[in-house]
């Protein structure tokens, strides 16, 4: 069926800017002002936030950059990143409990095993395009979902695994305010590993891919092996995100299988921009907080406020927060030079 391969219509069918070309453009002075910012408010962040609330935005974001990888650099949009999200917080939550090695190590084994199941699902996901794509991996995330809801040998079903240890090395973690910190580098080497993927040459032959996947064809590349390599490596990043957020809060639940878990994501990475990258870092931090701090109002209808955030969002900046702010900045600097 030609509606579910690559056609001369998806080809022909224009991408969205990416707000990450008007930073990359920018100054080197802007960039490292900007990388600056971005590393103190990295490091500010437990102490003017809750610390939970601070893991949590950390921990979203690398899945939102996973989620970005795919929807903004490949075309790629994916339903079913719960699966690799949810299936390291297992892995890292049995090795943690089982195992007893350090969290950093228990949270690499969810991430490889978050790759591996990555490779299946792929393969036979990336043959397919558009709402095909997004269906095949919403049901192989289902799948999994089901898997972890009758294998109660293993994951204790409903119950969730509990008691996930923080063990590094005999230190204290048991603070939410250290504990953000120990998991802080982690996070910057993920991010800095999907800067470093988009900007390499793999990244621009995705981006070739995502604008018209007839030409990159034609050029000689195989189409289809990037998109894989592409998903894996996204398995790979969401696989961190949700082995962190399995240590963080010590107990995996099948919440982090379910399909709304991805949906959440998606949020994210539309909220912050698509294809900027950076734009998923700082959607997970806006609706974390937002959702934290409905939370404790006692406003019960999150979704509700969430959601039309989404609409505006969608309807006013069509670029997200950090898209359209790289185009407003774009335009200013292009006025200042005529």
């Amino acid at each position: 069926m030609t509606s579910t391969v690559d056609t001369e219509t998806d080809a022909g069918r224009p991408a969205p800017r990416s707000g990450l070309l008007a930073v990359t453009r920018a100054p080197g002075w802007v960039r490292y002002a900007l990388l600056a910012v971005g590393l103190l408010v990295a490091f500010w962040l437990p102490n003017g936030l809750y610390p939970a609330v601070a893991v949590d935005i950390l921990c979203w974001a690398l899945f939102a950059v996973a989620v970005d990888l795919l929807l903004g650099f490949t075309g790629l949009m994916s339903f079913g990143h719960t699966a690799f999200w949810g299936a390291s917080a297992y892995v890292t939550g049995l090795t943690a409990i089982h195992l007893g090695l350090p969290f950093p190590a228990a949270v690499l084994a969810g991430a490889l095993a978050a790759a591996v199941l990555a490779v299946p699902i792929g393969y036979l996901a990336v043959k397919r395009t558009g709402i095909y794509f997004a269906m095949v991996t919403l049901a192989f995330a289902q799948m999994v979902y089901y898997v972890a809801n009758e294998w109660r040998s293993v994951t204790r079903g409903e119950n969730g695994l509990q008691g996930v240890p923080r063990e590094l090395f005999g230190l204290d973690l048991t603070d939410d305010y250290y504990f953000y910190y120990a998991i802080l580098p982690i996070v910057l080497l993920g991010l800095a590993a999907a800067w470093r993927i988009v900007h390499s040459p793999f990244g621009r032959v995705l981006v070739g891919i995502r604008d018209n996947p007839a030409r990159a064809r034609a050029l000689g590349y195989p189409v289809h092996r990037y998109k894989l390599t592409a998903f894996v490596l996204s398995g790979f990043i969401a696989g961190l995100g949700g082995g962190l957020f399995a240590v963080g809060h010590r107990f995996v639940s099948l919440d982090v299988l379910h399909w709304t878990t991805s949906g959440k994501a998606v949020i994210v990475v539309v909220l912050g921009g698509i294809g900027t990258l950076w734009g998923g870092v700082l959607g997970a931090g806006i609706l974390v907080r937002l959702e934290d701090w409905l939370s404790f109002s006692g406003f019960e209808a999150i979704g509700l406020v969430t959601g039309g955030i989404f609409v505006l969002v969608v309807l006013v900046f069509r670029r997200g927060v950090w898209g359209s702010a790289a185009a407003l900045a774009t335009r200013w600097a292009a006025s200042r030079r005529r």
